[in-house]
């Protein structure tokens, strides 16, 4: 009997029984039956409540730094296990080199979401989001949002084309945001995820409840998804509209974020004229973007446009370059081109193909024939690699019509703002590029294409050796688009975390506003005592303060300060020219004398817990010195953070500076590094 594909739920795993709805996966290779996929047996009900109950208590337990830290080692476990997961990718169409993308730089994504929890937020369960805000008179009552984890569980519907990557870089930000994860994978690469799956599973590094995975047909859970969820969907646009219509969505206020197929394209800049450098990377774009994946990636290059000099230029160098791409076996090292995912993706391709052609198009290589040509020598899914060109550059079927295989349409422009609309005709795109050397020309077009498209990227002599290509989306920047691109977003560094927060206006007093936020705000209560500096991590706390002494600022000490710097800027040593300027009353002191003097005030010189201090944010000069001046510097614990692998922690202090008037002079923050004990 054909296995059938397990799923895990629940808090363990769960095999159907024998049923005629159970879908049969074969190798794209080879067309070998490998197994069947069904989630018949499993209680959507319990899958709900697992990951509210369970999942949402023992994840939201962890504070960011903690979620952090267990991604980090989960990514280590991962990469250990990877030769098993080329192995089975094999057996999607993939090529080695296209696994490493999907395996290598999925688990790649963790190590990043793991740096920006560990980096960027704070080792608590609440994210500041922005400054405070003053909202009465005597500043009684003041204004933040903060961000929390909801209260569900995130969905994640997605491709086939990245079976693992696809997977991880949704379930990094949602695990770091503190969210169960309920994954869903397409079902022809089902195996390989839930390969990865059982090694997370097995790793015994998450709390129970974080992550669940549906073999199978997961429709029914949309009747138990509620406010507090979420459904991220990575597919077409015609399956993302539907689900945009679900029940939960429409009237349950599940949120739905979408990542939708779309029309890309990749344009050659009018000054890269054959014989360029900037020709020859625009081509290896183009053909990479065929042939990576079998051209089956959300991103790939659908619509290749070229200045109508160029075309036929463009069209032989495609030609040309596609025919060093070897075809057939992923297995095999020389492949770059294997098949597409199945027999069914193959027709569908096929159609869309001839259905461009139909619309105003004719074919330069590859098509219909020449792939039946490949699937009978190879038998697999195998499509030829495929360039079209446009008729009319205007004809509505190679800007509707997503071939998502190895194929592309050379599209010709006439000049910047032809090029703009034609870009724009795609109704919004996960990405674009241009490649060109022509800066006032990449200027004016990314600025105004910028608006219909998720990620631009400029390519050029000077970019191209580090370069991740078109076609590959970071962690560090938002992945989407707008119009039929989905108009969602995914990754983007922090961002890609607070998508699935809730973010919150909090009204109060600074006291309360600083218990809630766990960050000091100005207006709240400072407790004075002990020196702040003797204080371990152990004992210090948000609110503790320094009042120092005062200290005048002589005019020996501005000179001497401007001699010693070589900073002698008129305003301190003219004091003609500085009663001139508009912002000063005569000679000034130096700001940065002004810092200097203030860390002199509170500074605690002995040996003692506070190991380091790497940098100053947000520094502001208010009120100028004047000669004779006096200042002292009011020095408060902000905000406290442990760090979890060191035995040390951060402190941000809060600094004000004032005069002999309590005229405020110097604003800022003071980052330290603290020992935890001492």
């Amino acid at each position: 009997m054909t296995e059938i594909l397990s799923s895990y739920v629940a808090g363990g795993w769960h095999t159907p029984g024998a049923t005629e709805s159970a879908r049969p996966v074969r190798d794209a290779g080879t067309g070998e039956l490998l197994h069947s996929v069904s989630s018949a047996g499993i209680d959507f009900a319990a899958v709900a409540d697992h990951a509210r109950t369970t999942g949402v208590e023992a994840l939201q337990a962890l504070t960011f730094h903690q979620r952090g830290v267990i991604l980090k080692k989960l990514a280590t476990y991962l990469m250990e296990r990877t030769k098993n997961y080329h192995e089975i990718s094999f057996s999607t169409g993939t090529t080695k080199r296209d696994a490493f993308v999907d395996i290598e730089g999925g688990i790649g994504t963790l190590f990043t979401y793991s740096g920006v929890a560990r980096r960027q937020m704070p080792n608590s369960t609440v994210h500041l989001d922005g400054g405070v805000e003053r909202l009465s008179k005597n500043g009684t009552l003041v204004g933040r949002h903060i961000l929390t984890s909801r209260q569900g569980l995130a969905l994640q519907i997605n491709a086939f084309n990245f079976p693992v990557w696809g997977m991880l870089e949704k379930f990094g930000p949602m695990f770091v945001a503190g969210v169960p994860v309920v994954v869903k994978p397409a079902t022809d690469t089902a195996h390989l995820t839930r390969a990865v799956v059982a090694d997370v599973i097995e790793s015994g590094l998450l709390p129970d409840g974080a992550i669940q995975l549906v073999s199978g047909d997961v429709t029914p859970l949309f009747d138990h998804l509620a406010e507090q969820d979420a459904i991220a969907f990575t597919g077409s646009a015609n399956t993302a509209r539907t689900l945009s219509a679900l029940d939960c969505v429409t009237q349950r206020g599940t949120r739905f974020f979408a990542e939708a197929d779309s029309l890309n394209f990749s344009l050659l800049g009018p000054d890269a004229a054959p014989g360029t450098q900037e020709f020859d990377l625009f081509v290896s774009g183009v053909v990479a973007e065929m042939t990576v994946k079998a051209g089956q990636k959300c991103t790939a290059i659908r619509r290749t446009f070229v200045p109508k000099a160029h075309a036929e230029a463009v069209g032989e160098a495609i030609i040309a370059k596609l025919a060093t791409q070897g075809v057939g076996d992923p297995r095999e090292k020389s492949t770059r081109l294997g098949p597409v995912v199945s027999d069914k993706q193959r027709t569908d391709v096929l159609d869309a193909v001839d259905r461009i052609i139909a619309g105003g198009a004719h074919l330069l290589t590859g098509g219909r024939e020449e792939s039946d040509r490949l699937a009978a020598e190879h038998g697999g899914a195998y499509v030829a690699a495929t360039v079209l060109q446009a008729d009319d550059a205007w004809s509505d079927a190679v800007h509707d019509i997503e071939a998502f295989g190895p194929v592309t349409s050379i599209i010709t422009y006439s000049d910047t703002e032809d090029a703009v609309r034609l870009a724009a005709r795609g109704r919004g795109s996960l990405v674009g590029s241009v490649v060109t050397h022509d800066r006032e020309f990449a200027t004016e077009f990314v600025r105004k294409v910028a608006p219909w498209h998720g990620r631009v990227l400029v390519l050029d002599r000077d970019d191209a050796d580090e370069s991740t290509g078109h076609g590959s989306p970071l962690p560090n920047l938002i992945h989407g688009g707008p119009g039929r691109a989905g108009g969602g977003e995914e990754m983007g560094g922090l961002r890609g975390i607070t998508h699935f927060m809730q973010r919150t206006a909090i009204q109060a007093s600074p006291d309360m506003l600083t218990a809630i936020g766990g960050e000091w705000v100005n207006g709240s209560e400072r407790r004075l005592g002990e020196h702040p500096f003797t204080k371990s991590l152990a004992d210090l706390r948000i609110g503790d303060t320094l009042d120092s002494e005062w200290r005048e600022v002589t005019l020996d000490d501005i000179e001497h300060f401007a001699n010693f710097t070589g900073d002698t800027f008129y305003a301190h040593m003219n004091e003609e020219a500085a009663a001139a300027n508009p912002f000063f009353p005569g000679r000034v002191a130096h700001g940065y004398l002004i810092v200097s003097f203030a860390a002199g005030l509170f500074v605690q010189p002995d040996p003692g817990p506070v190991l380091a201090n790497y940098g100053l944010e947000g520094l502001t000069f208010i009120t100028p010195v004047s000669p004779g001046d006096k200042l002292k510097v009011t020095l408060t614990a902000k905000r406290i953070t442990p760090r979890e692998t060191d035995e040390y922690g951060e402190v941000r202090w809060d600094a004000q500076v004032v005069n002999q008037n309590e005229e405020p002079v110097a604003n800022y923050d003071v980052l330290t590094l603290v020992a935890k004990e001492y």
